[in-house]
């Protein structure tokens, strides 16, 4: 168990003022006012960091940052903490600060350039020693001075294992988190893909799924499936549902088997606490919770979980004036508190707003392994793309073979790479595998024991490991083939199971290719207002004057034009419905002439004032809040287009947003107070994947109408809502080893 040292026992030098950093350099003055500046101008050019204007002008400035970079020494970085656009040390900084004063006293008059030199001549002992003397901002200052090679070399020295059932990260292993999304958790759906998912030797770190429907129910409802399945099958492996934190600690008390405990981290505390909803108190609070009452307290070693990913803190406006790889290191720093059992990064999975193309996905992906190994974190990777941004199939393939090479621990297992819920693309099962072959590697070794006696796997007298007569084949799972037919029904976009080799066979990657197509065809789209007759709308517009411009910088889609901020008074209404294409106009086409009618004689059948339902293109979620405090309502309900994925007919999908108004004192007292954040003024609760495969616009309709009187009638949203009927405690369960 980690010792969680108390914030205000860990050491953190008071700030000081930012100070120039000039230098002169082929004949060119260079002057970086301040480390935040110096950083991001030494980093390579993103688009997250352009749109916050971090990025250097051009190559021969961001080699000017370099070149001081490389001459400052870690004793002068750590005497100046990153503080906040206030002056204040958050406390994800003052959690950096928790380092080996040993490992950092040995280093500390080292410059930032010999540092790297010394990293790439030590061995991997060595490398993982001084690791554990750097803070986050320092292994940023490394990252930026490394090339491709040096990233990849040093990680590599930098493996760390961790073990639950199975031991992930060990020398010549490459493990997979097996992941069966389901737009709305269809059990038949989730016990596919796992079958599927085991059968091709995926899930020996994990089987995860991040739920559609975010209540303590629900998930224990998920865990309880993937219990059984795990009991049924025999698969030595640990099972997550990876919902908000406070979801699963409920669950946990409610007797569910909560065997990793997942969260989502930030790099700054206003992200982390105003937009994830949690703090280092909670955090700790649910380390602690694990270490006592958690299933696999006797067995792990380790039982955290947690995702990062480089520019959620730009998205959010929220940086504090640091560029996305220091955020990003500086949510390793939090991470190793708490000895996780796993870190995957998602660079990739937000979109074109934070990387662009190819090449800053890739470059960022390696950036961010190497930080997080260094930092002594098991990282595992999942490079992804969203069909909104210039990243593509090939590329995404380039960053795992190299993050492979890098001796990432494990990738995810997405069945035929399409994400059915999250509408994004990752590694899948294929690709696990056609790693393991191409870099001499084997699953876990207590999983891999286990795959060989169903025939997954077989042993060659030499010791190789090879694709057994059953890899592939998920029917040996099912009491008969038919069984797993009916469980297949219920998948969508099953492009098929026939294989070569490790890899689909060509119709089933012919057919995937021809469906991203369509979802790059509807991300063009443009609202047409045309195509919803019968509906009367008052129409709004964002600061976001085109469709490029909305892709490219979500924050001006959040906020409403002067010229309708002018038109726009409070009317004290119950529910204002906004409609916006987001990032799928398809979505709105296809969707809102079934559910709107039906929502809005819902919402009026249970009594509730509905104001004129508003048309915005080019909208964010949280444009909801720039209508709420203009028009006043109690609840604002927000239809907006999700980004398109999966199959032809998952570029249709839309999610409702239910942004709360706390605009009574005591409700945003109690809001405040279960959050802790003081600034908060909504709760967010949302109904996601409403299109003809996952949740019928003619049924949502309904359900939305039944979710907003819910919301009302308990002056609360998001996780507050939901664990507000959590059962006591009872007492703690024990899985079995």
């Amino acid at each position: 168990m980690a010792h969680l040292t108390s914030l205000a026992d860990i050491v953190v030098p008071a700030p000081l003022p930012d100070e120039d950093y000039a230098i002169s350099l082929m004949d060119r003055a260079f002057t970086f006012h301040g480390l935040k500046a110096l950083l991001g101008a030494a980093d390579v050019s993103k688009a997250g960091d352009r749109m916050a204007a971090l990025t250097a002008a051009d190559e021969m400035t961001r080699e000017a940052a370099r070149a001081i970079l490389s001459d400052l020494t870690l004793q002068h970085i750590y005497d100046h903490p990153l503080t906040t656009a206030d002056g204040r040390i958050d406390s994800i900084m003052r959690v950096n600060y928790d380092i080996d004063r040993e490992a950092f006293e040995t280093i500390s008059t080292l410059t930032v350039g010999k540092l790297k030199d010394v990293l790439l001549r030590a061995p991997a002992a060595e490398v993982r020693r001084l690791g554990r003397g750097l803070t986050g901002v320092m292994a940023a200052a490394l990252a930026k001075l490394m090339d491709v090679h040096e990233l990849i070399l040093v990680a590599r020295k930098a493996k760390r294992s961790a073990r639950a059932r199975t031991l992930v990260g060990a020398q010549s292993t490459l493990s997979s988190r097996l992941q069966p999304n389901h737009p709305t958790d269809d059990l038949s759906c989730v016990s596919a893909l796992v079958y599927t998912g085991l059968s091709m030797g995926s899930g020996d770190a994990l089987l995860g799924i991040n739920p559609s429907i975010d209540t303590v129910e629900n998930v224990t409802a998920l865990l309880t499936h993937l219990d059984r399945l795990r009991r049924e099958t025999g698969a030595p492996t640990q099972i997550c549902v990876l919902a908000h934190m406070k979801t699963q600690m409920a669950s946990l008390q409610d007797g569910a088997p909560v065997e990793i405990l997942f969260q989502s981290l930030a790099g700054t505390e206003r992200t982390l606490t105003d937009e994830f909803d949690v703090t280092v108190d909670l955090l700790d609070e649910a380390y602690h919770l694990m270490a006592t009452q958690g299933p696999l307290r006797e067995t792990a070693s380790q039982f955290m979980y947690f995702e990062t990913g480089q520019g959620s803190e730009l998205t959010y406006a929220k940086h504090e004036g640091m560029d996305m790889t220091t955020c990003e290191a500086l949510c390793y720093g939090l991470a190793r508190r708490y000895d996780p059992f796993m870190v995957n990064n998602v660079t990739g999975f937000i979109g074109p707003e934070t990387h662009l193309d190819n090449v800053e996905m890739i470059l960022s992906n390696l950036q961010d392994h190497f930080m997080g190994k260094l930092m002594g974190l098991p990282m595992g990777m999942a490079p992804c793309y969203t069909m909104h941004s210039d990243i593509s199939i090939e590329g995404h393939q380039i960053a795992t073979e190299l993050l492979a090479a890098a001796g990432a621990n494990y990738f995810m297992d997405v069945f035929l790479t399409v994400d059915r819920m999250l509408a994004y693309f990752d590694t899948s099962g294929h690709d696990d595998q056609t790693l393991r072959e191409i870099h001499n590697a084997r699953p876990a070794a207590e999983y891999l024991a286990w795959a060989k006696t169903r025939g997954i796997f077989t042993e060659t007298e030499n010791g190789t490991i090879e694709r057994g007569p059953n890899w592939g084949n998920p029917r040996i799972f099912c009491g008969s083939g038919p069984e797993f037919d009916r469980l297949l029904e219920r998948v969508p976009a099953a492009y098929g199971f026939e294989s070569a080799g490790p890899r689909p066979a060509n119709h089933v990657s012919r057919e995937i290719r021809a469906n991203l197509a369509i979802g790059r065809q509807a991300i063009a789209a443009e609202l047409d207002e045309a195509r919803l007759p019968d509906l009367t709308f008052r129409r709004l517009k964002t600061r976001a004057s085109d469709k490029q411009t909305h892709l490219g910088n979500p924050d001006i889609g959040a906020y409403l034009d002067e010229e309708c901020i002018a038109s726009l008074a409070p009317e004290g209404m119950d529910v204002q419905v906004v409609v916006s294409d987001g990032l799928s106009a398809e979505a709105i086409h296809h969707n809102i002439p079934d559910l709107l009618p039906i929502l809005l004689d819902g919402l009026r059948a249970h009594g509730l004032s509905v104001g004129q339902p508003i048309l915005l293109p080019f909208g964010r979620v949280k444009v909801a809040e720039a209508v709420g405090e203009l028009l006043q309502p109690k609840l604002v309900i927000s239809l907006i287009g999700e980004r398109p994925g999966g199959d032809a007919r998952a570029s249709r999908s839309m999610s409702a947003y239910f942004a709360y108004r706390l605009a009574d004192e005591e409700s945003l007292a109690k809001a405040r107070a279960y959050s802790g954040n003081s600034e908060m003024g909504y709760e967010y609760s949302v109904i996601s994947n409403i299109y003809d495969g996952g949740l019928p616009p003619l049924e949502a309709g309904s359900v939305i109408a039944e979710k907003a009187v819910r919301i009302l009638k308990a002056c609360a949203a998001g996780n507050r809502l939901e664990t507000m009927k959590a059962s006591a405690p009872r007492e703690p369960i024990l899985s079995e080893a």
